[in-house]
């Protein structure tokens, strides 16, 4: 389930929510399956307040959805590759046939646009180096506007959950 965007129309405020908004978004970047009673036992409310804040958090775009984390590992995905994308040309129409070509590529599971030598930085699933190689050279490099590519491959995950910091103190 998705959420509208708020920061685009910036209409989001980090100082707009307080302790207790902070303490139901730390709980749910823990554990979203929580039901409304355990959210609200976890932070000292009762079901219908917390219910009206996590809704009202929805609403805000502080949540912008809800999704399972699944094991790369455990669906076959043996190799995680950081791809560096380099472009031909610059424009706005090259960049958009090139970032609309890979949201139809289920491998490509990030993407970033990115300041530096390089114009985009792309996480890439694959089975394995062989199936990656394939992948290289039949996908990526038939992309719109793709003029070099390099890879990195990651021999390990370190810091592998992405939790957003909602503490004060890092806001």
């Amino acid at each position: 389930m998705k959420f509208h965007d708020p920061l685009k129309t910036g209409q989001i405020l980090p100082n707009a929510i307080d302790r207790t908004d902070r303490a139901l978004l730390g709980a749910l970047q823990d554990n979203a399956r929580l039901t409304i009673s355990e959210l609200a036992d976890s932070v000292a409310l009762t079901t219908s307040p917390c219910w009206r804040r996590v809704k009202l958090l929805e609403e805000s775009g502080y949540i912008t959805g809800y999704q399972a984390i699944l094991s790369p590992k455990a669906l076959g995905f043996g190799v995680t590759a950081f791809v560096s994308i380099m472009m031909d040309s610059h424009t706005k129409e090259m960049a958009r046939a090139f970032e609309q070509r890979l949201m139809e590529i289920p491998e490509i599971v990030a993407c970033h646009n990115i300041s530096g030598r390089y114009d985009f930085l792309l996480e890439v699933l694959a089975r394995d180096l062989e199936s990656f190689g394939e992948f290289a050279r039949e996908t990526l490099q038939s992309l719109p506007g793709v003029k070099e590519i390099y890879s990195s491959f990651s021999y390990k995950a370190v810091k592998e959950k992405r939790v957003i910091p909602v503490m004060e103190k890092h806001i």
